[in-house]
């Protein structure tokens, strides 16, 4: 058999590339769907499901560039004529419903990829090219839109592959031509073709169709995060003697061995603070998180269930502490937190840099989430680290004196 493709059949390497991506398109969407499923409320659950998704991952990656492959030897080659050139619609929705699939080739793939390069954490590609992609920002926004682009194009791929094998059933059963004999492997008897006509009316039609769904996935991404509740937590307004101008608080945790970072968007600090005192107790903070304000990547509506933080009940966490300074250790905040009804002792060391009245802190802790009951159910720590890493900056300025 021809390498290579004639005017009136397949040639092996295009063969070779169509039954390949065949069973590769078929492999995934049963992965997809079968992990999308799985529960994860486990330690023997979470690594289930991630395993699965991790194999969907990778197969996805070697999925787009076998695509890309097979897309640049189909444009180096002839294309048989079509059998049925002469019925006008049906060679016409043939040749829409191939560059359907050609474009579902590359944009399902991809998306899947973005999205995964944009999330934090969970289900890790396995192969030693890291998980992030060049220009793609870790993001819950990008995440979030490339992941809803992934499941349109998902579903644009399913629906052409029904026309597509619905065409080669009709051709072979009804029609009793060479249609598929042509892409089945080995070398058959075939008609020749009437000569090819290439048709731009087809590609302009695919070309629509993928611009209509991709402009309607953007739409239906933007219309979440417009429409996405805010916290249900309002914190109120605090009296301190140091207003907080900027700062954040971050979270890092191993989930599955990949770090997962996270962020609270909403919280309050009351500080009293004698920048003059040399040593001992200079002044205290109470600091008070709305649990709900927390981002946390793919797996923040997880964090927030009953097992995690609990936030329908729990819906802040405070930390209550003394200033403490001494001139040879520096800063210590020195109280207890309290998450989940859980009151636990915590001394967080930080460095202090005060000028003309401003001050900037940068302080470091971490936390077994155990202590707090986070996660009961994951004990193991190779699905879910017990240590909890908590960065936190802020920027303050001391209030005049009236």
């Amino acid at each position: 058999m021809a390498l290579s493709n004639t005017t009136e059949r397949y040639g092996s390497v295009t063969k070779t590339f169509h039954w390949l991506m065949a069973l590769l398109i078929f492999s995934l969407i049963g992965m997809g769907w079968y992990a999308e499923r799985l529960p994860y409320e486990t330690d023997a659950e979470l690594a289930r499901k991630a395993w699965f998704f991790s194999m969907h991952k990778t197969f996805g990656v070697l999925a787009f560039f076998v695509a890309l492959l097979r897309i640049f030897w189909a444009l180096s080659q002839r294309k048989p004529g079509l059998i049925n050139s002469d019925r006008r619609l049906e060679s016409f929705a043939a040749e829409t419903v191939h560059w359907l699939l050609y474009g579902a080739l590359v944009i399902v793939p991809l998306s899947g990829w973005i999205s995964h390069a944009a999330a934090s954490g969970f289900a890790p590609i396995w192969w030693p090219f890291g998980q992030s992609l060049p220009l793609v920002p870790k993001s819950v926004q990008v995440e979030h839109a490339f992941s809803v682009v992934h499941w349109i194009s998902g579903q644009i791929l399913v629906l052409s592959i029904l026309f597509h094998v619905a065409g080669a059933i009709k051709h072979h059963v009804i029609d009793r031509d060479c249609t598929l004999r042509r892409m089945a492997p080995g070398i058959w008897p075939v008609e020749t073709p009437p000569a090819a006509v290439h048709r731009q009316t087809p590609l302009a039609s695919g070309v629509a169709i993928w611009g209509i769904a991709l402009f309607a996935g953007v739409s239906i991404a933007n219309n979440d995060a417009e429409t996405a509740v805010a916290p249900e937590v309002t914190l109120a307004k605090v009296t301190s003697d140091w207003i907080v101008e900027t700062g954040s608080i971050d979270i890092t945790v191993l989930q599955l061995g990949s770090e997962v970072k996270g962020s609270f968007a909403d919280w309050t600090a009351a500080i009293s603070f004698d920048e003059t005192a040399p040593r001992g107790e200079v002044g205290s903070v109470t600091a008070t998180i709305a649990i709900p304000s927390l981002s946390l990547g793919s797996v923040t509506d997880q964090a927030m269930g009953t097992d995690f933080f609990d936030a329908a009940n729990h819906a802040t966490a405070v930390f209550d502490a003394k200033i403490m300074r001494d001139p040879e250790t520096g800063y210590t905040a020195a109280g207890t937190l309290n998450i989940k009804g859980a009151e636990v002792p915590l001394e967080l060391p930080f460095d202090l840099l005060i000028e003309e009245g401003t001050a900037d802190m940068i302080g470091t802790v971490t936390l077994n989430r155990m202590d707090f009951g986070i996660g009961n159910s994951m004990q193991d720590e190779g699905s879910l680290g017990f240590a909890v890493t908590v960065d936190i900056t802020l920027r303050a300025n001391n209030r005049p004196m009236s």
